[in-house]
């Protein structure tokens, strides 16, 4: 007979607020939670749940994996108690309660059952399937995957409405975001609850909708797509291009190193997935040069070649960087926009005159010398320079703080004069910048890669994957982005972030840089992305 599912925690207290309509607590700590797959994930996982108080049951098809990863976790507890993080009596009570689980059926009394097994549709559906046999009915599966459906994974269960996904990041005892993920047939009630938990944890959570990517493999995307981009049309090389990342989009790694971190098999692998599953949308186009380097099994760091050698005695190599130039006597600042408030603030800190003047009809920051610098709006120096006729027009890119970026990147007309642009680097030399020139490519760096990394989270909130607040907050702690997409987007401009996609897109004639139409009515309605 077919078993009615209830979910038997709704009559719990209430204590936190409601999610679409669904209030509930955390699971208590009586709750056993039991993790299949004790691989480096899995293992993360149970030291997360036995230090918030649970009995963990960790179960893996290897031989003697369990028993050695709960030995794993108790050294780290340990080493915990050993630097003060925990007391010694609290880090051994923790340990206690990892327990191996030597098959499916060790998994009865469960109330949670987390699997981080193989990224393999049939293997979870598998697992969730012969557990359902096993385990009560009102025992909660949350998924750990990072790719896969989890309206397909819950398509072969006989309740997939107690499926959601759980998905941590690597390492789980230090990554703060969980995202939990409904399928379509996920009780609201099963997502509030895991919420709860994952909070009650000491994690933050973000509710997501299953769609391709969730919220963190979709919305990063860009952040690889566009720098790949750039690097094919020559722009800069691969060092530049993660210098100015860093130093002026404030980003913890650039895109290229990033990469060879992950492995390119890996960050490959997850383009390929989102791409596929988008129905080959351009957006999510994989790169040439990514393929390359998986065909020769350049995977990054692992392998010791990606985009930079690791191999023994190999050098890094450094950032172009403009060599200095003569100090600009005529130096004039227009407008009191933030940028160029910051130019007046390190000028007038290293002691260079200029003078200020009203902002400019043109949007013009300055004129340095020969050259008159713009910040770039999403079309190419030369196409603004010919479109303007300022033939000396220089460019700069984006700043996370102009007040304290060390780099900048910038990239001047075919027109301009090659004293206009030496110029230019002067002043912003004078100014305390390292100047990075670029070959002139629409949008330059940052500005393209924030402006297309807000289309994406935007169009995230419009097809309802998750809130503005979600995807800010699974950008910031889930890849460590120096600022959630969505404010960075508010915080520049939203007419702005969406004059640079238009001219992206104008340049570039694909259908990759089309506006999110949450962007659109924001600017219509002249609200921020968070108040739209």
């Amino acid at each position: 007979m077919r078993r009615v599912w209830r979910p038997l925690w709704k009559n719990a207290p209430l204590s936190l607020p409601e999610h679409n309509g669904v209030a509930t607590s955390p699971l208590s700590q009586t709750c056993v939670v039991a993790v299949v797959g004790a691989g480096a994930m899995g293992a993360g996982i149970a030291q997360v749940a036995a230090a918030a108080g649970h009995t963990v049951r960790l179960l893996d098809t290897r031989p003697h994996a369990a028993a050695a990863a709960i030995e794993g976790v108790r050294a780290q507890f340990g080493r915990m108690a050993d630097k003060g993080k925990l007391s010694a009596e609290a880090a051994l009570a923790a340990g206690q309660r990892l327990q191996v689980a030597e098959n499916l059926t060790n998994l009865a009394g469960c109330g949670l059952v987390i699997e981080a097994i193989v990224e393999s549709l049939e293997a979870k559906q598998k697992l969730y399937a012969d557990l359902e046999a096993i385990v009560a009915v009102d025992c909660i599966f949350g998924t750990n995957t990072s790719s896969i459906s989890v309206t397909a994974i819950g398509a072969a269960l006989q309740h997939p409405e107690r499926l959601a996904g759980l998905h941590f990041f690597n390492p789980a005892p230090l990554m703060a975001l969980v995202e939990v993920v409904s399928g379509i047939a996920t009780d609201s009630t099963v997502a509030a609850t895991l919420f709860a938990t994952a909070a009650a944890w000491g994690k933050t959570p973000v509710h997501a909708q299953s769609t391709p990517g969730f919220i963190v493999n979709r919305v990063a995307r860009p952040y690889y797509a566009e720098a790949l981009r750039l690097a094919q049309e020559g722009a800069a090389d691969y060092a530049t291009l993660d210098a100015v990342m860093r130093e002026a989009g404030g980003f913890r790694m650039g895109p290229f190193e990033l990469m060879d971190m992950i492995g390119h098999d890996v960050n490959f692998a997850v383009t390929q997935s989102v791409w596929r599953a988008f129905y080959h949308d351009p957006r999510f186009l994989p790169s040439l040069i990514q393929q390359a380097l998986v065909d020769a099994g350049f995977y990054g760091k692992k392998r010791g070649r990606g985009f930079y050698d690791y191999r023994e005695g190999a050098a890094k190599p450094l950032p172009q960087t403009e060599a200095a130039q003569p100090f600009v006597e005529a130096l004039t600042l227009f407008g009191t926009s933030p940028v160029v408030e910051a130019l007046a603030a390190r000028l007038t800190f290293s002691g260079t005159v200029f003078a200020r003047q009203p902002e400019a009809d043109d949007g013009r920051i300055a004129n340095m010398g020969l050259a008159t610098l713009y910040v770039t709006d999403g079309r190419s120096a030369t196409q603004r320079a010919a479109e303007s006729g300022v033939a000396n027009t220089v460019l700069i890119d984006l700043a996370l703080d102009y007040t304290t970026a060390p780099r900048l990147a910038i990239a001047a007309a075919a027109q301009c004069d090659p004293l206009a642009t030496a110029s230019a680097v002067g002043g912003l030399q004078a100014a305390g910048f390292a100047v990075s020139r670029f070959l002139d490519v629409p949008g330059l760096a940052v500005m393209r890669s924030v402006a297309m990394l807000a289309n994406e989270a935007a169009d995230a909130v419009n097809q309802g994957v998750c809130s503005a607040a979600a995807a800010d907050a699974a950008m910031r702690l889930g890849v460590n982005y120096p600022r959630g997409p969505l404010a960075w987007a508010d915080a520049v401009g939203v007419a702005r972030i969406k004059t640079v996609l238009a001219n992206l897109g104008a340049s570039y004639g694909e259908d990759r840089y089309r506006i999110s139409p949450l962007i659109q009515r924001a600017v219509f309605a002249g609200k921020t992305l968070h108040d739209c």
